[in-house]
């Protein structure tokens, strides 16, 4: 169970990474907000892909860390609208 969690870590951390460095975000995130935007996006994409297309991502494999990056450069494009990641988003003031 122990390992099965870290597992998870390491691969929202990676997926959370990949998507930084697409959305040129990796500067203003640190190690926990990678980890945090992967994860997150893992749920996001993973939840998308269910709806979209019907199918269940839950594995260790390279569909599924696509899966992941995907969802966390959605999550990562909506913080940046709301201001999250500098530019003008929408909380932005002038």
């Amino acid at each position: 169970m122990v390992l099965n969690i870290i597992l998870w870590i390491l691969f929202g951390a990676l997926a959370g990474w990949i998507a930084s460095i697409i959305m040129h975000t990796n500067a203003e995130e640190g190690a926990m907000a990678n980890i945090v935007t992967g994860i997150v996006g893992a749920l996001i994409g993973g939840w998308l892909a269910r709806v979209l297309f019907g199918i269940a991502v839950s594995a260790f494999s390279l569909g599924g860390l696509i899966v992941a990056v995907i969802g966390a450069i959605i999550l990562i494009a909506i913080l940046r609208a709301f201001g999250v990641f500098g530019g003008r988003g929408v909380g932005h003031r002038v």
